[in-house]
């Protein structure tokens, strides 16, 4: 069974902000309704769906500069993590996204850790690593962080 959602945030593949989309039950009902991506379409909301349309298209637009200005911010930052090295220069553990949110807050920067896209199991090696900083479905910065002995 299809129902008929207006999108309150663009999808990727279905549709952009404010479109009137055809989704399944199942769908809407476990992805966009419960991540407020999308409402259900009634009688009452078409009469109210052109003035939020553009409400939601000027709130978007302004989330977007936001990301943007962050997303500048973020590519002018460098960031030098220290940590403990064994034989060969082999590190104890690895940097996580913990870590890099943390020193982009000393900076200045809050960003949270799940937005930070490290490899599976972080950073294991001593050097300068990109690291991807998803600010919004739009919007990607990268980010240079120095992976350095501690005390060097």
């Amino acid at each position: 069974m299809a129902v008929e959602i207006i999108l309150l945030e663009d999808v990727a593949g279905l549709g952009k902000i404010g479109d009137q989309v055809r989704v399944s039950d199942g769908y809407a009902r476990n992805y966009l309704l419960p991540r407020n991506l999308g409402q259900k379409l009634s009688p009452g909301l078409m009469r109210q769906i052109e003035a939020k349309k553009m409400r939601l298209q000027k709130e978007h637009a302004e989330r977007l500069e936001v990301a943007r200005s962050m997303a500048d911010k973020i590519a002018g930052t460098v960031l030098e993590i220290p940590v403990a090295v064994g034989e060969n220069d082999k590190l104890y553990g690895s940097v996580n996204s913990q870590m890099i949110a943390d020193a982009l807050l000393e900076k200045g920067l809050e960003v949270e850790r799940s937005i930070i896209s490290l490899p599976d199991g972080g950073l294991r090696e001593l050097g300068e690593h990109h690291v991807a900083v998803k600010l919004h479905a739009e919007i990607k910065a990268s980010l240079r962080v120095n992976v350095v002995k501690t005390g060097a």
